[in-house]
Protein backbone atom coordinates (compact mmCIF):
# COMPACT_ATOMS: atom_id res chain seq x y z
CA UNK A 1 0.00 0.00 0.00
CA UNK A 2 3.13 2.43 0.56
CA UNK A 3 4.26 1.55 -2.60
CA UNK A 4 1.22 2.47 -4.31
CA UNK A 5 1.00 6.07 -2.72
CA UNK A 6 4.44 6.53 -3.44
CA UNK A 7 3.91 5.26 -7.07
CA UNK A 8 0.92 7.30 -7.81
CA UNK A 9 2.63 10.41 -5.87
CA UNK A 10 5.56 10.29 -8.27
CA UNK A 11 3.57 10.04 -11.12
CA UNK A 12 1.66 13.60 -9.87
CA UNK A 13 -1.48 11.77 -9.60
CA UNK A 14 -1.75 12.27 -5.42
CA UNK A 15 -1.99 16.03 -4.71
CA UNK A 16 -2.23 17.94 -1.39
CA UNK A 17 -5.06 20.57 -1.29
CA UNK A 18 -7.91 22.96 0.03
CA UNK A 19 -11.45 21.33 -1.59
CA UNK A 20 -14.57 20.58 -0.12
CA UNK A 21 -15.02 17.58 1.63
CA UNK A 22 -18.03 15.56 3.02
CA UNK A 23 -17.01 16.07 6.92
CA UNK A 24 -18.80 14.14 10.03
CA UNK A 25 -18.98 16.27 13.16
CA UNK A 26 -19.74 13.22 14.36
CA UNK A 27 -16.56 10.59 13.93
CA UNK A 28 -14.14 13.95 13.06
CA UNK A 29 -13.19 12.56 9.76
CA UNK A 30 -14.19 13.15 5.78
CA UNK A 31 -16.01 10.50 4.29
CA UNK A 32 -15.89 10.23 0.24
CA UNK A 33 -18.76 11.14 -1.97
CA UNK A 34 -19.92 7.42 -2.05
CA UNK A 35 -19.57 7.01 1.76
CA UNK A 36 -22.36 9.59 1.89
CA UNK A 37 -26.19 8.45 2.44
CA UNK A 38 -28.32 10.77 1.29
CA UNK A 39 -31.79 9.83 2.77
CA UNK A 40 -35.15 12.26 2.40
CA UNK A 41 -36.22 14.56 5.32
CA UNK A 42 -38.68 16.98 5.55
CA UNK A 43 -36.96 20.80 5.50
CA UNK A 44 -37.63 24.10 4.66
CA UNK A 45 -36.71 26.17 1.41
CA UNK A 46 -36.28 30.22 2.96
CA UNK A 47 -36.88 32.73 0.77
CA UNK A 48 -34.35 35.66 1.85
CA UNK A 49 -34.18 39.00 0.94
CA UNK A 50 -30.97 40.22 -0.33
CA UNK A 51 -31.52 44.66 -1.13
CA UNK A 52 -29.07 46.25 -3.44
CA UNK A 53 -26.22 48.66 -2.28
CA UNK A 54 -27.04 51.19 -4.55
CA UNK A 55 -30.97 50.64 -4.73
CA UNK A 56 -32.81 49.68 -1.79
CA UNK A 57 -36.02 49.00 -3.69
CA UNK A 58 -34.11 46.86 -6.10
CA UNK A 59 -33.25 43.43 -4.48
CA UNK A 60 -32.68 39.76 -5.20
CA UNK A 61 -34.74 36.97 -3.86
CA UNK A 62 -32.69 34.01 -2.76
CA UNK A 63 -34.28 30.59 -1.77
CA UNK A 64 -32.24 28.28 -0.07
CA UNK A 65 -32.26 25.21 2.58
CA UNK A 66 -29.12 25.74 4.79
CA UNK A 67 -30.01 29.84 6.41
CA UNK A 68 -27.15 29.21 8.80
CA UNK A 69 -24.32 29.37 5.81
CA UNK A 70 -25.34 32.33 4.82
CA UNK A 71 -23.06 34.39 7.01
CA UNK A 72 -20.28 32.95 4.63
CA UNK A 73 -21.96 34.34 1.39
CA UNK A 74 -19.34 35.76 -0.53
CA UNK A 75 -21.34 36.49 -3.66
CA UNK A 76 -24.69 35.76 -5.78
CA UNK A 77 -24.17 33.94 -8.62
CA UNK A 78 -27.34 34.32 -11.92
CA UNK A 79 -27.46 32.24 -14.86
CA UNK A 80 -26.19 35.23 -18.27
CA UNK A 81 -29.40 34.26 -20.10
CA UNK A 82 -31.65 35.59 -16.90
CA UNK A 83 -33.27 38.83 -18.41
CA UNK A 84 -34.57 39.18 -14.67
CA UNK A 85 -31.32 40.38 -13.04
CA UNK A 86 -29.04 41.10 -15.91
CA UNK A 87 -29.02 44.96 -14.90
CA UNK A 88 -28.01 43.70 -11.32
CA UNK A 89 -24.45 41.80 -12.59
CA UNK A 90 -21.69 43.42 -11.58
CA UNK A 91 -23.46 45.96 -8.79
CA UNK A 92 -23.69 44.66 -5.46
CA UNK A 93 -25.90 43.52 -3.06
CA UNK A 94 -25.76 43.59 1.21
CA UNK A 95 -25.86 40.42 2.99
CA UNK A 96 -28.91 40.84 5.39
CA UNK A 97 -27.53 40.90 9.38
CA UNK A 98 -23.72 40.89 8.54
CA UNK A 99 -23.70 43.91 6.45
CA UNK A 100 -21.03 42.44 3.80
CA UNK A 101 -20.98 43.39 0.38
CA UNK A 102 -21.46 40.85 -2.40
CA UNK A 103 -20.66 41.00 -6.26
CA UNK A 104 -23.95 39.60 -8.50
CA UNK A 105 -22.03 37.30 -10.78
CA UNK A 106 -23.14 35.24 -14.15
CA UNK A 107 -22.68 32.02 -14.24
CA UNK A 108 -23.92 29.25 -16.26
CA UNK A 109 -24.25 26.65 -13.36
CA UNK A 110 -27.72 28.58 -12.44
CA UNK A 111 -30.87 27.07 -13.16
CA UNK A 112 -33.32 30.06 -13.85
CA UNK A 113 -36.26 27.41 -13.47
CA UNK A 114 -35.12 26.35 -9.86
CA UNK A 115 -36.01 28.93 -6.77
CA UNK A 116 -35.39 31.87 -7.90
CA UNK A 117 -33.05 31.49 -10.27
CA UNK A 118 -30.59 33.12 -8.27
CA UNK A 119 -28.18 31.47 -5.97
CA UNK A 120 -26.36 32.63 -2.62
CA UNK A 121 -22.34 31.59 -3.02
CA UNK A 122 -20.84 30.09 0.22
CA UNK A 123 -17.58 28.44 -1.17
CA UNK A 124 -16.04 27.24 2.34
CA UNK A 125 -19.83 25.31 2.51
CA UNK A 126 -21.14 24.05 -0.83
CA UNK A 127 -19.07 22.03 -3.31
CA UNK A 128 -20.92 23.40 -6.20
CA UNK A 129 -20.45 27.27 -4.71
CA UNK A 130 -16.54 26.21 -4.18
CA UNK A 131 -16.46 25.41 -8.07
CA UNK A 132 -17.98 28.56 -9.17
CA UNK A 133 -15.54 30.54 -6.51
CA UNK A 134 -12.91 29.29 -8.41
CA UNK A 135 -13.93 30.22 -11.65
CA UNK A 136 -14.39 33.70 -10.69
CA UNK A 137 -11.66 34.31 -7.79
CA UNK A 138 -14.06 34.21 -4.72
CA UNK A 139 -13.37 34.40 -1.32
CA UNK A 140 -13.77 31.36 0.79
CA UNK A 141 -15.09 32.16 4.21
CA UNK A 142 -15.32 29.26 6.94
CA UNK A 143 -18.56 29.48 9.38
CA UNK A 144 -18.95 26.49 10.22
CA UNK A 145 -16.39 24.61 12.76
CA UNK A 146 -15.17 20.93 12.80
CA UNK A 147 -18.08 20.34 15.45
CA UNK A 148 -20.44 21.15 13.86
CA UNK A 149 -20.71 24.69 15.86
CA UNK A 150 -20.49 28.26 14.19
CA UNK A 151 -17.24 29.64 14.42
CA UNK A 152 -15.57 33.18 15.26
CA UNK A 153 -16.61 34.19 11.32
CA UNK A 154 -20.68 34.04 12.41
CA UNK A 155 -19.90 36.87 14.15
CA UNK A 156 -23.06 36.69 17.13
CA UNK A 157 -23.80 33.24 16.43
CA UNK A 158 -20.76 31.57 17.88
CA UNK A 159 -20.63 28.97 19.70
CA UNK A 160 -24.12 28.15 18.08
CA UNK A 161 -24.94 24.37 17.31
CA UNK A 162 -25.50 24.66 13.46
CA UNK A 163 -29.28 23.79 13.67
CA UNK A 164 -29.24 26.58 16.88
CA UNK A 165 -28.10 28.86 14.48
CA UNK A 166 -30.99 28.65 12.36
CA UNK A 167 -33.44 28.91 14.34
CA UNK A 168 -32.28 32.23 15.75
CA UNK A 169 -30.92 33.37 12.37
CA UNK A 170 -34.24 32.78 10.93
CA UNK A 171 -36.07 34.38 13.90
CA UNK A 172 -33.12 37.66 13.36
CA UNK A 173 -34.19 38.04 9.89
CA UNK A 174 -38.09 37.64 10.27
CA UNK A 175 -37.93 40.96 12.30
CA UNK A 176 -35.32 42.71 10.32
CA UNK A 177 -38.08 42.30 7.06
CA UNK A 178 -35.45 39.84 5.40
CA UNK A 179 -37.38 36.84 5.29
CA UNK A 180 -40.03 36.72 2.77
CA UNK A 181 -41.52 33.42 3.21
CA UNK A 182 -41.06 29.76 4.44
CA UNK A 183 -41.76 26.77 2.24
CA UNK A 184 -42.22 23.04 3.54
CA UNK A 185 -40.65 20.66 0.91
CA UNK A 186 -38.82 17.55 1.40
CA UNK A 187 -34.98 16.62 0.24
CA UNK A 188 -31.93 14.65 -0.27
CA UNK A 189 -29.55 15.27 3.28
CA UNK A 190 -26.05 13.41 3.07
CA UNK A 191 -25.49 11.55 6.13
CA UNK A 192 -22.27 9.70 7.55
CA UNK A 193 -22.55 5.99 6.75
CA UNK A 194 -20.83 5.33 10.09
CA UNK A 195 -22.97 6.98 12.10
CA UNK A 196 -25.70 8.97 9.96
CA UNK A 197 -24.68 11.93 11.49
CA UNK A 198 -25.82 14.62 8.86
CA UNK A 199 -22.70 15.79 6.71
CA UNK A 200 -21.69 19.15 6.66
CA UNK A 201 -19.55 20.13 3.51
CA UNK A 202 -16.49 21.56 4.60
CA UNK A 203 -13.71 23.28 3.19
CA UNK A 204 -10.51 21.54 4.23
CA UNK A 205 -6.58 20.46 3.04
CA UNK A 206 -6.84 16.87 2.42
CA UNK A 207 -5.51 14.19 0.41
CA UNK A 208 -6.37 13.34 -2.99
CA UNK A 209 -6.21 10.93 -5.85
CA UNK A 210 -6.13 12.49 -9.44
CA UNK A 211 -9.22 9.88 -10.52
CA UNK A 212 -9.18 10.95 -14.86
CA UNK A 213 -6.16 9.47 -15.67
CA UNK A 214 -7.17 5.99 -13.76
CA UNK A 215 -11.18 6.03 -14.85
CA UNK A 216 -10.43 6.40 -18.42
CA UNK A 217 -8.73 2.65 -18.45
CA UNK A 218 -11.04 0.92 -16.71
CA UNK A 219 -14.13 2.86 -18.72
CA UNK A 220 -12.10 1.36 -21.74
CA UNK A 221 -12.12 -2.06 -20.62
CA UNK A 222 -15.76 -2.17 -19.59
CA UNK A 223 -16.64 -1.21 -22.88
CA UNK A 224 -14.75 -3.37 -25.28
CA UNK A 225 -15.74 -6.08 -23.14
CA UNK A 226 -12.46 -7.08 -20.88
CA UNK A 227 -14.45 -7.07 -17.95
CA UNK A 228 -18.46 -7.83 -18.22
CA UNK A 229 -21.04 -7.23 -15.72
CA UNK A 230 -23.67 -9.83 -14.75
CA UNK A 231 -26.54 -8.59 -14.84
CA UNK A 232 -25.38 -6.99 -18.04
CA UNK A 233 -27.26 -3.38 -16.84
CA UNK A 234 -24.95 -2.82 -13.95
CA UNK A 235 -22.52 -2.03 -17.02
CA UNK A 236 -24.26 0.95 -17.44
CA UNK A 237 -23.94 2.01 -13.57
CA UNK A 238 -20.66 1.43 -13.26
CA UNK A 239 -19.87 3.53 -16.32
CA UNK A 240 -22.34 6.37 -15.50
CA UNK A 241 -20.38 6.74 -12.24
CA UNK A 242 -16.68 6.23 -13.60
CA UNK A 243 -17.69 9.06 -16.37
CA UNK A 244 -18.55 11.83 -14.00
CA UNK A 245 -16.13 10.81 -10.80
CA UNK A 246 -14.35 13.41 -9.09
CA UNK A 247 -10.86 13.31 -7.68
CA UNK A 248 -10.96 10.51 -4.53
CA UNK A 249 -10.40 12.05 -0.88
CA UNK A 250 -8.01 9.38 0.10
CA UNK A 251 -6.77 11.40 3.70
CA UNK A 252 -8.96 10.71 7.40
CA UNK A 253 -8.38 12.21 10.60
CA UNK A 254 -8.66 9.41 13.09
CA UNK A 255 -6.38 7.13 15.41
CA UNK A 256 -6.40 4.24 13.78
CA UNK A 257 -5.42 3.18 10.12
CA UNK A 258 -2.19 3.19 7.44
CA UNK A 259 -0.69 6.87 8.66
CA UNK A 260 -0.06 8.75 5.11
CA UNK A 261 3.22 8.23 3.90
CA UNK A 262 5.01 11.50 3.80
CA UNK A 263 6.96 13.33 6.13
CA UNK A 264 7.57 16.59 6.55
CA UNK A 265 11.03 18.99 7.12
CA UNK A 266 10.75 21.58 10.43
CA UNK A 267 13.16 23.70 8.81
CA UNK A 268 13.76 23.84 5.20
CA UNK A 269 9.51 22.77 4.49
CA UNK A 270 10.72 20.22 2.14
CA UNK A 271 8.04 17.51 1.34
CA UNK A 272 8.54 13.99 0.42
CA UNK A 273 6.58 10.77 0.62
CA UNK A 274 9.11 7.31 1.34
CA UNK A 275 7.65 3.65 1.24
CA UNK A 276 10.48 3.84 4.49
CA UNK A 277 10.10 5.71 8.22
CA UNK A 278 12.31 8.95 7.54
CA UNK A 279 13.95 10.12 10.95
CA UNK A 280 15.47 13.46 8.99
CA UNK A 281 15.27 15.52 6.14
CA UNK A 282 17.12 14.40 3.03
CA UNK A 283 17.85 18.06 2.10
CA UNK A 284 18.86 19.91 5.21
CA UNK A 285 18.92 17.06 7.95
CA UNK A 286 16.72 19.02 9.78
CA UNK A 287 13.96 16.66 12.03
CA UNK A 288 11.16 15.59 10.21
CA UNK A 289 7.93 14.72 10.79
CA UNK A 290 5.08 12.36 9.60
CA UNK A 291 1.93 13.27 8.31
CA UNK A 292 -0.79 12.73 11.09
CA UNK A 293 -3.23 11.53 8.77
CA UNK A 294 -4.32 7.94 7.74
CA UNK A 295 -5.40 6.66 4.54
CA UNK A 296 -9.46 5.56 3.49
CA UNK A 297 -9.99 2.08 3.90
CA UNK A 298 -10.86 1.25 0.83
CA UNK A 299 -7.13 2.80 -0.36
CA UNK A 300 -5.88 -0.79 0.50
CA UNK A 301 -8.95 -2.78 -0.76
CA UNK A 302 -8.66 -1.54 -3.92
CA UNK A 303 -5.14 -3.37 -3.92
CA UNK A 304 -6.60 -6.54 -2.97
CA UNK A 305 -6.36 -8.67 -6.71
CA UNK A 306 -2.69 -7.88 -6.48
CA UNK A 307 -0.97 -6.78 -3.19
CA UNK A 308 -2.61 -10.65 -1.72
CA UNK A 309 -0.53 -12.20 -4.08
CA UNK A 310 3.04 -10.51 -3.28
CA UNK A 311 2.75 -7.52 -5.45
CA UNK A 312 5.39 -5.70 -6.33
CA UNK A 313 7.54 -8.66 -5.78
CA UNK A 314 7.23 -11.26 -8.99
CA UNK A 315 5.90 -14.07 -7.48
CA UNK A 316 4.50 -17.61 -8.88
CA UNK A 317 1.10 -16.49 -7.10
CA UNK A 318 0.84 -13.56 -9.04
CA UNK A 319 1.98 -15.49 -12.02
CA UNK A 320 -0.39 -17.68 -11.76
CA UNK A 321 -3.58 -16.23 -9.87
CA UNK A 322 -3.31 -12.91 -11.42
CA UNK A 323 -6.10 -12.53 -13.28
CA UNK A 324 -8.71 -13.81 -11.74
CA UNK A 325 -12.19 -15.19 -13.67
CA UNK A 326 -14.87 -14.30 -11.55
CA UNK A 327 -15.59 -11.41 -8.86
CA UNK A 328 -18.49 -12.18 -6.50
CA UNK A 329 -19.53 -8.87 -4.88
CA UNK A 330 -23.09 -7.51 -3.74
CA UNK A 331 -24.70 -4.37 -5.97
CA UNK A 332 -23.68 -1.71 -3.07
CA UNK A 333 -19.86 -2.03 -3.55
CA UNK A 334 -19.51 -1.48 -6.92
CA UNK A 335 -17.99 2.25 -6.40
CA UNK A 336 -16.29 1.55 -2.90
CA UNK A 337 -14.16 -1.55 -4.05
CA UNK A 338 -15.02 -3.00 -8.09
CA UNK A 339 -14.35 0.35 -9.51
CA UNK A 340 -11.28 1.03 -7.36
CA UNK A 341 -10.02 -2.70 -7.99
CA UNK A 342 -10.18 -2.25 -11.74
CA UNK A 343 -8.68 0.71 -12.15
CA UNK A 344 -5.46 -0.30 -9.62
CA UNK A 345 -5.15 -3.39 -11.58
CA UNK A 346 -4.92 -1.57 -14.56
CA UNK A 347 -2.54 0.76 -13.51
CA UNK A 348 -0.28 -1.37 -11.51
CA UNK A 349 -0.58 -4.83 -13.22
CA UNK A 350 -1.30 -3.41 -16.80
CA UNK A 351 -4.06 -5.94 -16.91
CA UNK A 352 -8.01 -6.03 -15.53
CA UNK A 353 -8.17 -8.12 -12.10
CA UNK A 354 -10.87 -10.19 -13.29
CA UNK A 355 -12.79 -10.70 -16.65
CA UNK A 356 -16.52 -11.17 -14.95
CA UNK A 357 -18.21 -9.44 -12.13
CA UNK A 358 -21.24 -11.37 -11.08
CA UNK A 359 -23.37 -8.78 -8.88
CA UNK A 360 -25.83 -10.22 -6.06
CA UNK A 361 -28.21 -8.22 -4.22
CA UNK A 362 -28.73 -7.11 -0.49
CA UNK A 363 -30.77 -9.57 1.92
CA UNK A 364 -33.57 -6.72 3.59
CA UNK A 365 -35.63 -7.65 6.17
CA UNK A 366 -39.78 -8.77 5.58
CA UNK A 367 -40.91 -5.04 4.61
CA UNK A 368 -38.08 -4.40 2.65
CA UNK A 369 -36.01 -2.39 4.74
CA UNK A 370 -31.58 -2.50 4.41
CA UNK A 371 -30.83 -4.58 7.75
CA UNK A 372 -29.33 -2.25 10.54
CA UNK A 373 -28.28 -1.87 13.97
CA UNK A 374 -30.82 1.30 14.27
CA UNK A 375 -33.18 -0.10 13.10
CA UNK A 376 -33.14 -3.66 15.42
CA UNK A 377 -34.49 -5.68 12.24
CA UNK A 378 -30.69 -7.12 11.37
CA UNK A 379 -30.60 -11.26 11.37
CA UNK A 380 -27.49 -13.20 12.64
CA UNK A 381 -26.52 -15.57 10.62
CA UNK A 382 -25.15 -18.05 13.72
CA UNK A 383 -28.80 -18.17 15.10
CA UNK A 384 -30.04 -18.80 11.94
CA UNK A 385 -27.39 -21.66 11.43
CA UNK A 386 -28.49 -23.38 14.94
CA UNK A 387 -32.15 -23.30 14.46
CA UNK A 388 -31.96 -24.14 10.42
CA UNK A 389 -29.00 -25.06 9.45
CA UNK A 390 -26.22 -23.73 7.10
CA UNK A 391 -27.81 -25.92 3.98
CA UNK A 392 -31.14 -24.84 4.53
CA UNK A 393 -29.71 -21.13 4.97
CA UNK A 394 -27.96 -21.24 1.80
CA UNK A 395 -30.52 -22.90 0.06
CA UNK A 396 -33.42 -20.26 0.73
CA UNK A 397 -30.57 -17.19 -0.22
CA UNK A 398 -30.26 -18.45 -3.72
CA UNK A 399 -33.97 -19.52 -4.54
CA UNK A 400 -36.70 -17.63 -5.62
CA UNK A 401 -34.11 -14.57 -6.79
CA UNK A 402 -32.78 -13.25 -9.75
CA UNK A 403 -29.39 -12.13 -10.13
CA UNK A 404 -28.58 -8.52 -8.89
CA UNK A 405 -32.04 -8.28 -7.19
CA UNK A 406 -32.66 -7.85 -3.38
CA UNK A 407 -33.94 -10.68 -1.38
CA UNK A 408 -36.39 -10.10 1.43
CA UNK A 409 -36.00 -12.09 4.20
CA UNK A 410 -38.81 -14.24 5.27
CA UNK A 411 -38.96 -17.07 7.91
CA UNK A 412 -41.26 -18.86 6.13
CA UNK A 413 -38.99 -19.47 3.11
CA UNK A 414 -36.23 -20.53 5.69
CA UNK A 415 -38.72 -23.02 6.95
CA UNK A 416 -39.32 -24.42 3.38
CA UNK A 417 -35.59 -25.14 2.77
CA UNK A 418 -35.68 -27.18 6.06
CA UNK A 419 -38.26 -29.13 5.09
CA UNK A 420 -35.98 -29.52 1.64
CA UNK A 421 -33.04 -30.45 3.56
CA UNK A 422 -34.98 -32.86 5.60
CA UNK A 423 -36.01 -34.31 2.50
CA UNK A 424 -32.90 -34.96 0.88
CA UNK A 425 -31.54 -36.14 4.47
CA UNK A 426 -34.20 -39.31 4.46
CA UNK A 427 -33.73 -39.83 0.79
CA UNK A 428 -30.03 -40.53 1.85
CA UNK A 429 -30.44 -42.69 4.91
CA UNK A 430 -32.99 -44.70 2.72
CA UNK A 431 -30.65 -44.81 -0.06
CA UNK A 432 -27.72 -46.00 2.56
CA UNK A 433 -30.08 -48.66 4.38
CA UNK A 434 -30.60 -50.19 1.25
CA UNK A 435 -26.84 -50.40 -0.47
CA UNK A 436 -25.31 -51.32 3.13
CA UNK A 437 -24.28 -54.84 2.16
CA UNK A 438 -24.21 -53.32 -1.86
CA UNK A 439 -20.41 -54.76 -3.67
CA UNK A 440 -20.60 -53.53 -7.07
CA UNK A 441 -18.06 -56.31 -7.95
CA UNK A 442 -20.21 -59.03 -6.81
CA UNK A 443 -24.23 -58.18 -7.89
CA UNK A 444 -25.00 -57.99 -11.19
CA UNK A 445 -28.79 -57.27 -12.55
CA UNK A 446 -29.96 -54.74 -15.74
CA UNK A 447 -31.90 -51.08 -14.98
CA UNK A 448 -35.11 -51.28 -14.46
CA UNK A 449 -37.48 -49.13 -16.11
CA UNK A 450 -37.87 -46.96 -13.34
CA UNK A 451 -34.04 -47.12 -13.34
CA UNK A 452 -33.39 -46.24 -16.83
CA UNK A 453 -36.25 -43.20 -16.12
CA UNK A 454 -34.32 -41.95 -13.11
CA UNK A 455 -30.95 -41.75 -14.57
CA UNK A 456 -32.41 -40.34 -17.87
CA UNK A 457 -33.94 -37.69 -16.05
CA UNK A 458 -30.60 -36.89 -13.58
CA UNK A 459 -28.73 -36.59 -17.14
CA UNK A 460 -31.24 -33.82 -18.06
CA UNK A 461 -30.89 -31.98 -14.97
CA UNK A 462 -27.43 -32.42 -14.98
CA UNK A 463 -27.45 -30.25 -18.28
CA UNK A 464 -30.32 -27.86 -17.10
CA UNK A 465 -28.58 -27.16 -13.97
CA UNK A 466 -24.76 -26.31 -16.18
CA UNK A 467 -26.98 -23.96 -18.47
CA UNK A 468 -27.83 -22.35 -15.68
CA UNK A 469 -24.77 -21.89 -13.69
CA UNK A 470 -23.06 -20.92 -16.68
CA UNK A 471 -25.63 -17.61 -16.81
CA UNK A 472 -24.38 -17.49 -13.25
CA UNK A 473 -28.79 -17.91 -12.88
CA UNK A 474 -28.60 -19.10 -9.30
CA UNK A 475 -31.69 -19.67 -8.18
CA UNK A 476 -32.89 -21.23 -11.67
CA UNK A 477 -30.14 -23.59 -10.69
CA UNK A 478 -31.60 -24.14 -7.43
CA UNK A 479 -34.87 -24.83 -8.69
CA UNK A 480 -34.37 -27.11 -10.96
CA UNK A 481 -32.40 -29.32 -8.28
CA UNK A 482 -35.12 -28.56 -5.90
CA UNK A 483 -37.89 -30.14 -8.44
CA UNK A 484 -35.68 -33.09 -9.71
CA UNK A 485 -34.89 -34.35 -5.93
CA UNK A 486 -38.25 -33.73 -4.28
CA UNK A 487 -40.69 -34.39 -6.92
CA UNK A 488 -38.94 -36.69 -9.19
CA UNK A 489 -36.52 -38.56 -7.12
CA UNK A 490 -38.35 -38.82 -3.86
CA UNK A 491 -41.78 -38.82 -4.65
CA UNK A 492 -41.47 -40.89 -7.49
CA UNK A 493 -38.48 -43.07 -7.78
CA UNK A 494 -37.94 -44.05 -4.10
CA UNK A 495 -41.84 -44.84 -4.41
CA UNK A 496 -40.84 -47.07 -7.03
CA UNK A 497 -38.44 -48.88 -5.56
CA UNK A 498 -39.81 -49.62 -2.06
CA UNK A 499 -41.66 -52.54 -3.19
CA UNK A 500 -38.11 -54.15 -4.32
CA UNK A 501 -35.91 -52.30 -2.02
CA UNK A 502 -34.02 -55.63 -0.69
CA UNK A 503 -33.53 -56.63 -4.45
CA UNK A 504 -31.06 -53.29 -3.72
CA UNK A 505 -30.69 -50.23 -6.48
CA UNK A 506 -29.04 -52.20 -9.42
CA UNK A 507 -25.64 -50.98 -10.87
CA UNK A 508 -24.99 -51.14 -14.50
CA UNK A 509 -23.43 -54.34 -15.77
CA UNK A 510 -20.50 -54.49 -18.21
Amino acid sequence: MLEVFVRLFEQGLIYRDYYITNWCPHCQTTISDIEVEHQDKPGQLYYIKYLSQDNPEDYIIIATTRPETMLGDVAVAVNPEDDRYLHLVGKTLILPIVGRELPVIADAYCDPTFGTGAVKMTPAHDPNDFEIGRRHGLPEIQVIDKKGKMNEQAGKYQGLDRWECRKRLVRDLEELGALVKVEDMSHAVGHCYRCNTAIEPMLSKQWFVKMKPLALPAIEAAKDGRISFIPERFTKIYLNWMENIRDWCISRQLWWGHRIPVYYCQDCEDMVASTVQITKCGKCGGKVEQDPDVLDTWFSSALWPFSTLGWPDKTPELEHFYPTSVLVTGRDIIFFWVARMIFSGLNFMEREPFKEVFIHGLVLDSQGRKMSKSLGNGVDPLDIIDSHGADSLRFMLITGNTPGNDLRFHFERLDGARSFANKIWNASRFVMMNLADYNPGAQGGEYNLADRWILSRLQGTAAEVTAYLERYELGEAARVLYEFTWSEFCDWYIELAKPSSLVKLRPRTG
